[in-house]
């Protein structure tokens, strides 16, 4: 007998997750004229190599199945560098995988509500719901929003015409500072330092992207200032 797997509102929000993503990558390329077949490919590569890392970060750090987004986003900024240095594409896609990433985390955060993973500590607030045989903070809506607003930030952010890359450090600073606080309320081990292993890599990841993004801030601080040197003179 042929073994048949249901579609489950957990598996939905994934693809819907995946979608979403993709959509928002070719939206923002499309927005910067970069909607080529080329960058298509680096898209793809970025999507296979993420979920890849994804799988691979979970069975080593937690040893069971599932998908880390870590991982994910980890993996896949390796495979597009890779990838992008393999084709000798020097053009930055920082941006694009910015928005993709947290329009994708917004949808995809809903697969992990109805599958029931990624629950909260316990908890008996007015919005706690009910898994693993307790009440609990709900860390998977709390990671939906989060990235939804990061969205919406770099979104405003992009109005106004930033330097490239500016939308892919502030993603990351502001996603590994979200990530970092609300792991405080999500349920798991801890290691020896107090820490859970995610919050140490947003700890890490925090440093690399705020100065990413200060660099890129002072870079265009220097130029508006030689460029209004230049006019007065």
């Amino acid at each position: 007998m042929p073994v048949t797997h249901p579609i489950t509102p957990s598996a939905i929000c994934y693809l819907l997750g995946y979608l979403t993503g993709i959509f928002a990558f070719a939206a923002m390329a499309a927005r910067r004229r970069l909607l080529t077949s080329g960058m298509l490919r680096v898209m793809s590569a970025g999507v296979v190599g993420g979920m890849l890392f994804a799988l691979a970060a979970q069975w080593l750090v937690a040893g069971s199945e599932g998908k880390s987004v870590l991982g994910g986003v980890a993996g896949g900024y390796l495979t597009v560098y890779l990838y992008k240095r393999r084709i000798r594409l020097r053009r930055s896609t920082g941006d694009l995988f910015a928005v993709a990433v947290s329009a994708g985390e917004a949808v995809g955060r809903w697969g992990c509500f109805f599958a029931g993973c990624c629950y909260g500590r316990p908890w008996h607030g007015p919005w706690a719901i009910y898994r693993g045989g307790e009440w609990r903070h709900p860390t998977q809506i709390y990671l939906s929003l989060a990235n939804a607003a990061i969205l919406g930030v770099l979104l405003l952010v992009d109005r106004r015409r930033p330097p490239e890359n500016t939308l892919w450090f502030l993603q990351g600073t502001l996603y590994c500072a979200a990530r970092f606080v609300i792991e405080f309320f999500r349920a798991g081990p801890v290691t020896s330092i107090g820490l859970t292993s995610a919050q140490i890599a947003c700890a890490f990841g925090l440093v690399f992207f705020a100065v990413g993004l200060g660099r890129i801030l002072r870079t265009r601080e220097n130029v508006v200032d030689t460029t209004t040197v230049g006019a007065v003179a």
